[in-house]
């Protein structure tokens, strides 16, 4: 009889590939932005969201926090890697605006890391407790994760248009809250059930989103632009060109001068 820990870990394996492809997802859209040069309406709140989500994980998986988590570690860190990715370039091709709004979150999120890590580690002598606080910020911070996307979803509402919600990032994101709280309930975690639960419902909510209102988002129009077909003239013939008469001819005015051009076989 397979034993629960082994689908346990199965199941842990398919989500940290899963997770892998979420971190992943976004690349069609960053692509989209390098191209355009111009981070149009999307928004940078997912990835910001995401990136501070990865540091306490990566946070809560080290020796000194929760022994035994490497893979915790690892995920995350590859994770963290590429957030950071994608909010350079987010932050290069943004306006004035968001560049300061960035830099504020970004700012806010490092001194938030240094003093959860300082704390910790100076007021939290076992590794117990360490994790029970740590694991306690990665709920709080992982739901904010995953319900930063309601910003998007208001904006879909709002202009009946998906064309700033992936389709993809939805999708991977349903499948990875779906296989983590699966992991969860296999040997109850609270500390993961929770965030990928409401990940979980998030994701499913942005998909009926897409569903709705698919249809009624704008097609891209083909901006190519056709040139004018100008049919051959034949031989002979001729061709009466009209002046106004504001048009100045030999140094007079004329109220109306016919010019015949014939084209001579």
């Amino acid at each position: 009889m397979v034993s629960l820990d082994l689908i346990r870990n199965v199941v842990g394996i398919v989500g940290n590939v899963i997770s892998f492809g979420l971190f992943l997802s976004p690349v069609p859209t960053f692509w989209r932005i390098i191209k355009n040069k111009d981070v149009q309406d999307f928004k940078a709140d997912p990835y910001l969201a995401t990136l501070l989500n990865c540091m306490l994980w990566v946070f809560y998986g080290l020796p000194i926090v929760h022994p035994n988590s490497i893979l915790v570690v690892t995920i995350n860190g590859i994770g963290l890697v590429i957030e950071a990715v994608y909010l350079t370039i987010f932050f290069l091709f943004s306006d004035k605006k968001n560049k300061k709004k960035m830099g504020v979150v970004l700012a806010t999120e490092a001194l938030f890391m240094a003093a959860v890590a300082l704390g910790v580690l100076l007021g939290a002598h076992t590794h117990q407790r360490r994790s029970l606080i740590v694991g306690i910020l990665c709920v709080i911070f992982g739901t904010i994760m995953y319900s930063s996307p309601l910003t998007i979803m208001s904006q879909v509402v709002k202009t009946k248009s998906v064309e700033y919600m992936p389709l993809l990032l939805s999708v991977v994101s349903f499948l990875n809250g779906l296989c983590w709280t699966s992991y969860a309930l296999i040997r109850f975690d609270i500390f993961i059930t929770i965030p990928n639960g409401l990940g979980v419902l998030f994701a499913l909510m942005q998909l009926i989103l897409y569903a709705i209102y698919y249809q009624s988002t704008p097609k891209k129009q083909d901006k190519d632009l056709e040139l004018p077909t100008v049919a051959p003239i034949a031989k002979g013939t001729s061709i009466v060109a009209p002046v106004s008469k504001d048009d100045d001819i030999n140094g007079s005015t004329a109220s109306h001068v016919t010019i015949n051009i014939t084209i001579e076989p």
